[in-house]
């Protein structure tokens, strides 16, 4: 079994039920989110997957280990990239990743090489010399990003990784992301910033209340929750010509005016598509923009959710 396959995880602290039986699947070279507002319970699994908590009922099984029964074999082939960095005082950047490098046994020659390619691979090699603590933010996270490495695990779970980062920052990390997707690295990646997530996923896994909401590639999930497609169109004549040619082409739905586009719902396939913009200009509409209206990251959790408020706490 290779990725990661979450079965039937619950954990309860005290009276409360931070995740709820939840199941779902990640692979090699997937970029999966894990999305879902404050306090729905995405911190609390990426402990239980790292091994750092326990379910109170339920398993996963990572590389075919299970997190429960053999939680020492998970650990040898994750990396796990806090939502938080903890440097040690007066310790550079090359001894950081070489202290983590002998808690994973490597030596001699081989943690020598890894280490160096770690740096050369996230770009650390200027910065071997400088203390992990004085490092920004953005650099801090490459560090903790370059820990999570060393072991070169073959599932990396990466929890609200974006967060306090600058728009530089988040640009690289996200493909250096995209770049370990690349080494075919099984990646879950926990954030509640939609518009980083979508430049980088997959498939999703949307978590609300500590349950499952939708699961499963970004794609399906839109047609899933959006069987026919919404179209824009402007033309060079007056709206209400347009519009009447419209409401004589069959397949057309919900038809909303706007200041200067008109929006409709089709429900037909891509070549009917392009037979319907071809049946406007045969009769005379002098279209000068049309384009069909992808739906977002955004715009899914809101479809699903019906909010994209915060629930408080964080689980």
């Amino acid at each position: 079994m290779t990725g990661c396959s979450i079965k039937k995880i619950r954990k309860v602290f005290d009276k409360t039920t931070a995740v709820d039986d939840i199941e779902f699947d990640f692979h090699p070279g997937e970029v999966h989110g894990f999305i879902g507002p404050n306090g729905a319970g995405k911190t609390t699994t990426m402990r239980i997957l790292a091994t750092l908590d326990t379910p109170s009922s339920g398993d996963a099984f990572i590389m075919g280990y299970s997190i429960v029964e053999n939680p020492r074999e998970v650990r040898r082939r994750i990396g796990f990239v806090p939502d938080w960095f903890s440097g040690f005082e007066n310790t550079t950047v090359h001894e950081y990743l070489d202290f983590f490098a002998r808690a994973y046994e490597l030596s001699g020659m081989e943690r020598i090489v890894t280490v160096g390619e770690i740096e050369e691979f996230i770009g650390l090699v200027p910065l071997r010399e400088k203390l992990v603590l004085e490092l920004s933010r953005g650099m801090q996270q490459r560090v903790c990003l370059g820990r999570s490495l060393v072991n070169n695990p073959d599932v990396l779970l990466m929890d609200e990784p974006a967060a306090n980062l600058d728009p530089r920052a988040r640009i690289e990390l996200r493909e250096l992301v995209k770049a370990l997707a690349a080494k075919d690295k099984a990646i879950l990646i926990s954030s509640h910033i939609l518009s980083e997530l979508s430049e980088m996923c997959n498939a999703v896994t949307i978590i609300d209340k500590g349950k499952i909401l939708v699961s499963g590639k970004i794609e399906d999930i839109k047609t899933k929750l959006k069987p026919h497609k919404t179209i824009s169109i402007r033309a060079l004549c007056p709206q209400e010509e347009l519009v009447k040619k419209l409401y004589e082409t069959p397949k057309i739905k919900r038809l909303v005016e706007l200041k200067k586009e008109v929006r409709f719902d089709f429900e037909g396939s891509d070549r009917e598509v392009s037979e319907t913009l071809a049946y406007l200009v045969e009769r005379g509409i002098p279209v000068i923009e049309w384009h069909i209206i992808g739906e977002n990251l955004e715009d899914i959790f809101m479809n699903i959710t019906g909010n994209g408020g915060e629930n408080g706490g964080k689980n």
